[in-house]
């Protein structure tokens, strides 16, 4: 029964990172819509994530639909707590996404410029409230004897909180403008690069205030890494992976400068789940409440189940991302471009 429960707090993990670095160059992507010059790179960039947009979105469904099958009680205290946040976190994703489908329906400007609005606000509101969250359930929610969450949306709004959620929403920004001077070509890739540059001055900013502010006021989060030395391997791939995307960049080897940014977000999330590891959902006001993956789960019978039809579903998600990639690689024409 441990086993199942460790391998379930592993694979939420995998396929809400996983999310993260498919569909974080889409919100950073969105990030910086309202800085392409011109209807022409506007229509580019939407045209450079529009087959693939949907299919990454897959991964956040399927990392809810998981923790609410395998954790139960966490999925009722997150999403009752987060609700007035996830409500709008909705809202968000649903502008985002019509807007990349309407934009083009109309020529005029207006009609576009609202689309083009709605689509930057609809991806920047995700980045920034998905940094909140985890920075919420890093520092701990208050909860009461039956784990309910006892606190209102204004305390989520919290400093430490708004601090992770804008470094969250700065590597999104990197990651975006560096999936940007992949796919497109000419003048406006360049200015891609100079945005990674900026967006990612911000990030290494945030993050060293992050880990500050951490180390500082929440202890529980360093006892992992006191206790097993060798975790401290996943900090340190945050830097390393982070350099050597930087350091491909000004080598003018684009590809991999993006690929070595994903790395350092697979890193930087992998660091934040094992410092939570193994509670879920942290108790503020009193660690013996936390949710865990030992108090929190569903049976022995439907974690197994779960997990052979996990061993079955996932490769077949994987699959057929890898081919969507492949499929719809190179380069995206400004003046090709449909959105």
């Amino acid at each position: 029964m441990v086993a199942l429960q460790i391998i379930w707090f592993a694979l939420i993990a995998v396929l809400l990172i996983g999310y993260a670095v498919l569909d974080g160059f889409d919100l950073g992507v969105g990030v910086w819509h309202l800085f392409l010059r011109g209807d022409a790179e506007r229509r580019a960039s939407l045209a450079a994530i529009g087959p693939l947009w949907d299919g990454n979105e897959v991964w956040l469904l399927t990392g809810g639909g998981a923790l609410f099958a395998a954790f139960p009680h966490v999925y009722a205290t997150v999403f009752s707590g987060f609700y007035l946040a996830l409500m709008l976190l909705l809202f968000a994703l649903i502008f985002r996404a019509v807007s990349v489908e309407f934009r083009g329906k109309e020529e005029s400007p207006r009609w576009r410029n609202g689309w083009s609005i709605a689509f930057a606000l609809g991806s920047i509101i995700p980045a920034l409230l998905f940094g909140v969250a985890l920075g919420n359930l890093m520092r701990g929610l208050p909860l009461d004897a039956s784990r309910n969450f006892t606190g209102t949306f204004l305390s989520l709004l919290n400093p430490y909180a708004l601090v992770i959620g804008l470094t969250g929403l700065a590597i999104f920004a990197v990651h975006g403008a560096r999936f940007l001077a992949v796919k497109l070509e000419g003048e406006v890739a360049q200015r891609a690069r100079k945005w990674a540059s900026i967006a990612g001055t911000a990030f290494w900013l945030l993050l060293l205030i992050s880990v500050i502010a951490t180390v500082r006021t929440q202890p529980l989060l360093m006892q992992n890494y006191n206790a097993y030395l060798a975790l401290w391997l996943l900090p340190l791939g945050i830097a390393v992976f982070g350099f050597l995307s930087m350091l491909s960049d000004m080598k003018n080897r684009y590809t991999a400068a993006f690929v070595y940014w994903a790395l350092t977000i697979v890193m930087t999330l992998a660091s934040v789940a094992t410092a939570l590891f193994p509670r879920m959902v942290p108790a503020l006001n009193d660690p013996a409440l936390s949710l865990t993956v030992y108090n929190a789960s569903s049976s022995q019978l439907t974690l197994t189940v779960m997990l052979v039809l996990a061993l079955i579903g996932m490769p077949l998600v994987i699959g057929y991302t890898v081919w969507a990639y492949r499929a719809f690689s190179g380069k995206v024409s400004l003046e090709d471009a449909e959105y």
